[in-house]
């Protein structure tokens, strides 16, 4: 499990101080960055490389709203993966578990210049099943 903290910014909410929901998807994709990042994943070396992970798939459910000046927290956890894709399960939560915001996100490894799917390099399977 990847946790990443998130602050509630006045440009995350709509007029009623409430996170406008799309920036849940932007938080989700932050914490999957960093994610990445944490287990070596130079995504600047991707791209040189003609790779990327694009997002196939989002699923959410809106549990409760997040508002302005909270610090919460993203917590990533891979739930499957296959030989071109990774499900991730995604919940934006406060420090004593409550749930925001809770998505299932399937990213798919492409060529870039392609746009077709690839095998994930082995050296992040490798990181991703050591890190599980």
């Amino acid at each position: 499990m990847f946790r990443w903290p998130i602050s509630i910014y006045y440009e995350d909410t709509d007029a009623g101080g409430v996170v406008y929901h799309a920036n849940y998807l932007k938080f989700f994709e932050r914490a999957r960055t960093e994610c990445l990042r944490a287990i070596g994943v130079n995504q600047t070396q991707l791209l040189a490389e003609d790779i990327a992970f694009v997002v196939t798939r989002a699923e959410l459910d809106f549990c409760r709203a997040a508002r302005f000046e909270q610090n919460l927290l993203v917590e990533t956890l891979v739930i499957e993966m296959k030989k071109a894709s990774l499900t991730f399960q995604q919940r934006l939560v406060d420090h004593q578990g409550v749930v925001y915001c809770e998505g299932k996100i399937v990213v798919a490894c492409i060529t870039l210049t392609r746009m077709k799917p690839r095998a994930i390099p082995q050296n992040i399977v490798q990181e991703l099943k050591s890190g599980s």
